[in-house]
């Protein structure tokens, strides 16, 4: 199994957010230039996320996107089920009803068992992992946290 770039990027991102930015807003240049994701690419994700309920915007010079809840309260399952739309490892581990029309060894095979058991252990692991965990973890391994320069003021 591998996750798209859009699961990946999607947990980068708003992990760069909560980090970051807390609640305030954050912009995509910022996002981008620090996870090293394409400005455009983001923003498709971010429709994604904005329909998930994870993600706000707020228009104009003070303006970005914030998270729409609290970073305990985001899991990596959210951020990944909002981006791909689902997280199984094979077809037949999303709905095993569903696969008989996709797979020949429906009533015979051993190994769907496997598939179904560990799709369900990932989405139990993922569902554990909130971005405030990822952000402490970015505290233990000494990742600076970023100032944002709109909200600086110089005397």
């Amino acid at each position: 199994m591998k996750l798209s770039t859009k699961g990946r990027y999607g947990v980068r991102a708003l992990f760069d957010m909560a980090y970051h930015s807390g609640t305030l807003p954050s912009q995509i240049k910022d996002i981008s230039r620090r996870q090293e994701i394409s400005p455009r690419y983001l923003e498709q994700i971010f429709q994604d996320l904005k329909k998930g309920g994870l993600l706000k915007s707020k228009r104009g010079p003070q303006g970005g996107y914030f998270l729409a809840k609290k970073p305990d309260e985001i899991t990596v399952q959210e951020i990944i089920l909002a981006a791909e739309g689902e997280l199984a490892l094979v077809e037949c581990a999303k709905a095993p009803e569903d696969c008989k029309s996709q797979c020949d060894f429906i009533n015979q095979c051993v190994t769907q068992k496997i598939w179904v058991e560990a799709s369900r252990r990932l989405n139990e692991y993922f569902e554990k992992i909130t971005l405030k965990d990822l952000c402490e973890d970015a505290k233990g391994l000494g990742l600076e946290k970023e100032l944002d320069h709109r909200f600086m003021y110089f005397i």
